[in-house]
């Protein structure tokens, strides 16, 4: 136990050397501190319709409308609305009073969506009062977080966990660069203690790394406590396990750097565009349970999104991944160690 202590920490120190690995470490949890104190911010209003008017221009009642369906700024002049709304950096409809109600202008370079509705504002404001009368129904939100910044979340403690993959395989290549990785081939060390030492410092980096963000962006009740740090150590273990595999099969440190911006695309990537753009049900979504991450991303976003009730199969296919990849590599240690 001494013998592996001396190793952990010798190792550490050895890390702290790699300015990869210390931007790794400190990006996810300097995200996750801009998350925290920007808490004020509502993301559900950045897609939102801007409108523009000159100062006492249009009825009070157009000014009421407007501030309904999007937001509304007022200009001193007609030439500072134009500057506006030719703005490239806005997507703003300029409206001005007409005899027939209002007139939208545009700048001619919108998307699509705000010139479509640039050109049917003032149909709808003249059909405003024809409106079916309905029963409005308020279903109350079980969590404070909206789906972006949900998102934004999950994408960063996924990154934070990823580290772990980072430390072991930058690690594993810098002692094959420096010849360590011969010295280890002859020391009286079995392969479960080499495994058990590198999962070790990838195991702590990535859940350092993903704690302390989660506590910075995420406020956890009671309740959900359990179920996130048991997806925090099943995925940094994971990560560390896949940083094995990296670390191992590069031949050098381009090549290792080139494998682990590959894993990494995959790690985000695929779980990101599936949760955004296919439903759940759908075969493909289910196929994407094939990679670790997607098991991480939808537990997260599920917590995120108080729906505790399905985590535990996140967790499970997270404990199979693990068991999984835990025999193939200590198969390939040992089978390597053998043939010696």
């Amino acid at each position: 136990m001494h013998q592996f202590r001396c190793q952990l920490g010798y190792q550490i120190k050895n890390m702290r050397g790699d300015k990869l690995c210390i931007v790794t470490f400190l990006l996810p949890i300097l995200v996750g501190l801009i998350i925290n104190i920007l808490p004020s911010v509502d993301f559900g209003t950045l897609g939102e319709a801007a409108f523009g008017s000159v100062q006492n221009d249009l009825p009070e009642e157009a000014v009421i409308w407007l501030q309904g369906i999007g937001s509304l700024t007022e200009y001193g002049t007609a030439e500072e609305l134009k500057e506006a709304v030719e703005n490239p950096s806005t997507q703003m409809i300029g409206v001005l009073r007409c005899a027939e109600g209002i007139r939208t202008v545009l700048s001619g370079d919108e998307l699509e969506l705000y010139e479509t509705m640039g050109k049917t504002l003032p149909q709808l404001y003249e059909k405003r009062t024809d409106g079916t009368i309905f029963e409005e129904t308020v279903i109350p939100v079980s969590t404070d977080y909206d789906g972006l910044r949900a998102l934004l979340i999950a994408i960063t403690l996924v990154t934070a966990l990823f580290m772990g993959c980072t430390f072991n395989a930058m690690n594993i290549i810098g002692e094959k660069e420096d010849g360590v990785a011969l010295v280890n081939q002859i020391l009286p060390m079995r392969a479960r203690t080499y495994i058990l030492q590198k999962l070790a410092l990838g195991f702590l980096g990535g859940t350092v790394s993903a704690v302390v963000t989660a506590f910075l962006c995420i406020e956890t009740g009671p309740a959900q406590i359990v179920p996130l740090c048991a997806l925090v150590v099943l995925s940094a273990y994971i990560a560390s396990l896949i940083g094995l595999f990296v670390g191992r099969f590069s031949s050098g440190l381009m090549v290792g750097i080139v494998y682990i911006k590959i894993v990494m695309i995959l790690f985000l990537a695929p779980p990101i565009l599936f949760y955004l753009l296919i439903p759940e049900d759908h075969v493909v979504c289910l196929l994407s349970y094939l990679l670790p991450s997607s098991a991480s991303f939808y537990g997260l976003m599920d917590l995120l999104g108080g729906q505790t009730d399905r985590l535990w199969i996140h967790l499970v296919i997270l404990a199979v991944h693990a068991v999984v990849l835990s025999g193939s590599y200590l198969f390939i240690a040992v089978s390597k160690e053998s043939r010696r």
